[in-house]
């Protein structure tokens, strides 16, 4: 799914670490987010592993902890960090030590990290205190990397996919992010790295990019699809009908589609004086 704040409608990405409603809906099914929700590529997790000081990891966002693992098999430490308690719990269960408070608000206690990671969470986070509370739980060198999956699937797909949504959710926003996946994850990156520029503590941010895909069946698809924002807050019967169409859609393309992802990070290291 495009990597876009979703929900019924828009949400400009300037004003999504507003949107807290929307932001703490994912728990509403953590079991299913975590089952179906896209991992990140290992040359992304290794890349940001072997640019930091050490392997004490900070996961602000951390969700059901889906990055975390990630980091966690690549012989890191990660503490993580989330507002909501019902995948803080999911991910407590799978092994993960997990503080519940929003990011802005937790406190380090002293404790600092080589690198504070967030994987499809950022933009939920305040642009400018989010990065100042990374700078103060990262010791001097110690590197933040946050980074998203955006997805683009073939143009007759999302034609498809688009037509159902603005058949029946006219004017939302899962109507149009088929064809604004890569822009609206551009919009993320640069209001992410005018956070960090505003709130000082940090060497200039920089920007990797990482390409894969990965090929739906239609039944993986629609598994995953309640998870996203676009469709956590529909009503049941709502749901149930833009499944079906959905589903019939990815039917008449032969059952499947291949999914090519790009996944963005913009990172900066601590500076040896936070502001």
């Amino acid at each position: 799914m495009p990597t876009l704040p979703s929900g019924s409608g828009p949400v400009p990405v300037r004003d999504s670490h507003r949107a807290r409603e929307m932001a703490e809906s994912f728990g509403v099914d953590a079991e299913r987010y975590d089952r179906t929700r896209p991992r990140y590529p290992e040359a992304l997790v290794r890349r940001i592993v072997d640019a930091s000081p050490g392997t004490a990891v900070l996961d602000a966002g951390c969700g059901t902890g889906i990055a975390s693992r990630q980091f966690q098999a690549a012989g890191c430490t990660v503490l993580g960090v989330d507002v909501d308690e019902r995948m803080a719990a999911y991910a407590q269960r799978r092994g993960l030590e997990v503080e519940v408070a929003a990011f802005e608000s937790w406190d380090p206690a002293g404790r600092t990290f080589d690198a504070v990671v967030s994987g499809q969470t950022w933009h939920w986070i305040d642009p400018v205190a989010g990065p100042a509370k990374a700078a103060e739980a990262l010791r001097p060198g110690g590197r933040l990397a946050v980074f998203w999956n955006a997805g683009v699937v073939p143009p007759e797909v999302a034609g498809a996919f688009a037509e159902v949504y603005e058949r029946l959710m006219p004017g939302s926003l899962a109507a149009r992010a088929w064809s604004s996946a890569l822009a609206g994850m551009s919009a993320m990156a640069e209001k992410t790295i005018g956070g960090i520029r505003d709130a000082g503590g940090f060497a200039e941010p920089e920007q990797w990019s990482f390409r894969w895909e990965r090929t739906y069946t239609r039944d993986e698809w629609l598994d995953q699809l309640p998870t996203t924002g676009t469709h956590t807050s529909l009503p049941r019967a709502q749901l149930d009908e833009v499944l079906a169409n959905i589903g019939e859609a990815v039917d008449a393309f032969g059952g499947s589609f291949t999914m090519d992802y790009t996944a963005q990070v913009v990172t900066a290291v601590r500076t040896v004086t936070a502001a």
